[in-house]
């Protein structure tokens, strides 16, 4: 069974975007979510997908990964394997704080500050691309689970449901979907 693990305050610690297809982003003071879009002047922003690895395979798929969010609990974990990383530094939109986003369930809501919500899709699949920006780094960000399943840590993906601004320090609220829970899964 999944559940909210809160460790702290759930909070947006930091806010990016980047108009071009970019490994990192650029910090903001705000972003602006548009319901069905993504992030407003985003090169991952619409309503198909904009990856380019998913629009080479078929440019009509919805676009499920509309907003990228890691936490910043990541990057802790990083900074002690020896990795100097940051907020926007691995191309997420939202760096979170105080909440364990791998043990949300797909279809879990997220509001982000006063009135913008974020679904939760999947898992981003880390690709070649992190191995490129710091050696080493993909190591860091798949693992293995006991069973010997494959752990994807590079944060999870979602659609907009509601737009609104969003800005750093403001509070998130969990709701989790109706049972049975489904595991967040690469999208």
């Amino acid at each position: 069974m999944l559940y909210a693990v809160h460790i702290e305050p759930a909070i947006v610690l930091a806010v990016a975007s980047a108009a071009t297809h970019d490994f990192s982003k650029q910090l903001r003071n705000e972003i602006r979510l548009l319901a069905g879009l993504g992030i407003e002047g985003d090169a991952h922003a619409g309503q198909t997908v904009k990856h380019r690895s998913r629009v080479r395979v078929d440019p009509t798929q919805p676009n499920l990964r509309q907003v990228h969010l890691i936490g910043m609990e990541l990057h802790a974990e990083l900074h002690r394997a020896g990795f100097d990383i940051g907020p926007a530094d691995l191309g997420e939109n939202i760096t979170t704080q105080g909440l364990d986003l791998h043990a949300l369930p797909v279809g879990t809501r997220l509001q982000l500050g006063a009135s913008a919500m974020v679904e939760l899709t999947g898992l981003r699949n880390p690709c070649g691309q992190i191995e490129a920006f710091r050696p080493g780094l993909l190591a860091q960000v798949l693992g293995r689970a006991e069973d010997g399943t494959l752990v994807r840590k590079a944060g999870v993906m979602g659609v907009v449901v509601t737009g609104g601004v969003v800005r750093p320090g403001d509070a998130i609220s969990v709701s989790l979907p109706p049972p049975p829970h489904r595991v967040l899964e690469r999208v």
